[in-house]
């Protein structure tokens, strides 16, 4: 026996649709068993590599703050300069 399905509502942003998707069962709303895999090959990373030189001392201390701190020295480096980026 077919389940009768809920309309999906409509959303006013994409924070929005997330607290619902956080709250809600998607079986209710979307028949899973028809569903098709799907492929994206074109899509672009949203992040691009760029080479930086730097003092190998200036790279030991981050490393070193970046341990003290628990995450990749790549990753504290990109919250420093988001952080300097906003402060304008």
């Amino acid at each position: 026996m077919d389940k009768t399905l809920k309309a999906v509502p409509a959303f006013a942003n994409e924070a929005a649709e997330r607290r619902f998707w956080e709250t809600h069962d998607s079986t209710d709303y979307v028949d899973w068993s028809k569903a098709e895999r799907v492929r994206f090959p074109n899509l672009k990373p949203s992040s691009s590599s760029i080479s930086l030189r730097l003092p190998l001392p200036l790279l030991e201390r981050i490393k070193v703050a970046a341990n003290k701190r628990d995450v990749p020295y790549q990753s504290l480096i990109k919250m420093w300069l988001a952080e300097r980026v906003a402060e304008g």
